[in-house]
């Protein structure tokens, strides 16, 4: 993660919708059309066309080849590019954490693991703990999709403490 670049003007506006961060996760590993984005999102089709335009336009999601749907009408699936992993965008930790809340709430209770930890670390001790996270979250991104096991998802914070001065 120590590669990432600075975000441009566009790129941080269309990363700056949780809807957007919810089409991008969708399409990860697997293309999806519009029809296919909204029927999960529980969102009508044309809404969603402008959204996964803007996400084409700035080059996080990738139109596939066409195919003919059910009744032979024209489909675009789109792949999500995984730029986003590689861009610092300050501005899209809110939107993020509406899309995490979003999607948290989709999933039964029994099924999430969660974890909260207060510390105490030194400055160097606090730059080693971010480097081994970078690390570890690297390591697993690089990993090759593969798309007959179940998909999972993390949201992460590291955060001052504002209870305890």
């Amino acid at each position: 993660m120590d590669q990432r670049s600075p975000a441009s003007d566009s790129e941080a506006r269309a990363l700056a919708s949780a809807l957007r961060l919810r089409i991008l996760r969708i399409c990860l590993g697997e293309a999806h059309t519009n029809k296919e984005i909204a029927e999960v999102l529980g969102r009508d089709p044309a809404s969603i066309l402008h959204h996964t335009r803007t996400l084409v336009r700035t080059g996080f999601l990738q139109p596939q080849a066409e195919r003919r749907g059910a009744r032979g009408a024209r489909e675009i699936p789109y792949l999500a590019t995984k730029k986003s992993w590689r861009l610092s965008v300050p501005a899209m930790d809110r939107s993020m954490l509406d899309a995490f809340l979003e999607e948290l709430a989709l999933v039964p209770g029994e099924e999430v693991d969660t974890a909260r930890l207060g510390l105490r670390l030194a400055t160097a001790q606090l730059d080693e703990f971010r480097d081994r996270l970078r690390d570890l979250l690297e390591e697993f991104a690089a990993l090759p999709d593969d798309p007959t096991a179940p998909a999972w998802s993390l949201f992460l914070v590291l955060h001052p403490d504002p209870n305890r001065p």
